[in-house]
């Protein structure tokens, strides 16, 4: 091989080497912002309730160094004080036996509080990383289980932990594309705005909501469903 080859071939692998770096980091361009604590297991100062000001202490706990729901009472969602766009989110997360809850984003709070229905006021206008006990909850179908874009696509090759122990999760929103991640493992992908996406809406129950996911920034939304459930070392980072 001549110096000129072997010089050509030497940077061709610096440069394949770096462009394999970026494409580790999530945001594809490695400008990731620093990860930020949103609940650590003590401080609450990053959340605040659905409409209101601060961390809505009647509906929601610290408990043993998790982020706990207080069931027998009006829901109210837990919302990131912050707005986010492109982002990376990271927690951990188990429900009571028959327990539902979900993580949305985008959210704008422009609906008003259906306390008592076991609903959040904005679960017909945003995607939803939907959480849920797949054994002991009554709702069956697969785009609707632990995992999944709720209602719209279904997991894939996920594993799931018994109820009563932790799950990991991991959420990246992008404008290109949008990855749940459970245990380890990416279980659902789609790109919001693609004609495939369109499709999908156009034949699910959101189809006549003009609304829908028409957001591009928001807030990110922890589900009170009435149920039991725990979150906790929740972190987050812009993309």
């Amino acid at each position: 091989m001549s110096c000129r080859s072997l010089i050509f071939l030497c940077c061709w692998l610096v440069l394949a080497a770096c462009t394999s770096s970026r494409k580790a980091t999530p945001s594809g361009n490695g400008d990731a912002g620093p990860w930020q604590d949103l609940f650590a297991g003590q401080s609450v100062d990053h959340l605040k309730g659905y409409k209101q000001a601060g961390f809505p202490t009647g509906a929601w706990a610290v408990d043993g160094g998790a982020l706990k729901t207080i069931t027998g009472v009006a829901n109210v969602d837990l919302l990131t004080k912050e707005r986010y766009k492109n982002f990376e989110l990271t927690f951990e997360w188990k429900v009571s036996e028959g327990g539902n809850s979900g993580v949305f984003f985008h959210v704008q709070e422009d609906a008003q509080q259906e306390a008592g229905n076991g609903n959040s006021p904005n679960w017909l206008q945003n995607y939803e990383m939907q959480l849920l006990d797949d054994i002991g909850f009554d709702d069956k179908e697969p785009k609707r289980s632990a995992g999944a874009l709720y209602d719209l696509i279904a997991p894939q090759h996920k594993t799931l932990k018994p109820v009563g122990e932790y799950n990991t999760a991991r959420l990246v929103v992008q404008d290109e594309g949008v990855e749940h991640w459970l245990n380890g493992r990416k279980v659902v992908e789609y790109q919001p705005n693609s004609p495939a996406m369109k499709a999908l809406i156009g034949n699910s129950k959101f189809k006549d909501i003009q609304s829908f996911a028409q957001d591009a920034e928001g807030h990110v939304m922890f589900q009170h469903h009435g149920q039991e459930v725990w979150y906790r070392n929740i972190k987050i980072r812009r993309l």
